[in-house]
């Protein structure tokens, strides 16, 4: 199983389809990666030597795209500049509520959880 920025890419897909599971790295990214690499996109990654392998990996570190904990921590610290400064998104994203402008009446359950019943108390 071939290790490529910290992230064991699975040894029966294509490299291609490999690549994807690198955070970071989407399908267009990966075609992109392979023609800089010069491997190509439909071997398996079990057959890959190590020679591809440490090419694949020179691209990616040196391609100037953030990927895996890089990424992860520059996401997350936008979240936290926007909650910070009080901005409409940070406080979405504070509340746990959709932030790109999506209704919430309906729908929404993904972002804000299970449906709670709020049952109505009738006086005796």
């Amino acid at each position: 199983m071939a290790r490529i920025s910290g992230v064991d890419i699975p040894r029966e897909k294509r490299v291609i389809i490999a690549l994807t599971y690198i955070h970071g790295i989407g399908p267009t990214s990966a075609k992109r990666i392979t023609e800089a690499a010069n491997v190509s996109p439909d071997t398996r990654t079990r057959d890959l030597t190590e020679d591809e392998v440490n090419r694949l990996r020179a691209v990616i570190d040196g391609g100037g795209n953030k990927v895996e904990g890089d990424l992860r921590r520059e996401v997350s610290m936008n979240v936290k500049r926007l909650m910070e400064i009080g901005s409409y998104r940070g406080i979405r994203h504070r509340r746990n509520l959709p932030v790109r402008g999506q209704r919430t009446k309906t729908n929404a359950r993904q972002r804000r959880g299970s449906r709670k019943t709020v049952g109505v108390r009738r006086k005796k």
